[in-house]
């Protein structure tokens, strides 16, 4: 259990690394089939399935609970599969972050109606909130 201060403190950071960097005008998040990788830094064997733009600024935060802004669909998906997984990369390309996806009824840290997602199809994320550990 942590403080809600602290919750608070390592949520902003978390919006702060997702936002970093000037390369780009925003954050992406990548969409992958297969499993979490273990650890953020190698090379990645999954699928990228689509990505989708977030605003320059992420989100905002209140408690240690992240509510992103408004995140651009992907028209039209590179590949499909089963979603199981994606990343945040900074507005210089960096991992900033990696969470699991799942169904609605599942356990994914990010919920989807739908984690089968088709080449060429649309894939929109309609909300999206992070909370960073317990109280």
């Amino acid at each position: 259990k942590i403080t809600t201060a602290l919750r608070s403190a390592i949520a902003q950071d978390l919006i702060a690394a997702m936002a970093a960097g000037s390369t780009n005008p925003n954050p992406v998040l990548e969409i992958y089939d297969g499993s979490i990788p273990a650890s953020m830094g190698g090379a990645i064997s999954d699928t990228l399935l689509a990505t989708l733009t977030l605003t320059a600024t992420v989100g905002s935060e209140s408690g240690g609970v992240i509510t992103f802004d408004a995140i651009a669909e992907d028209s039209s998906a590179d590949a499909s599969g089963t979603a199981g997984w994606c990343r945040v990369l900074d507005r210089d390309g960096d991992e900033a972050a990696y969470f699991t996806i799942s169904d609605t009824s599942g356990s994914g840290e990010i919920k989807f109606n739908t984690v089968s997602i088709a080449a060429g199809a649309p894939v929109a994320v309609s909300s999206l909130t992070v909370t960073v550990g317990g109280a």
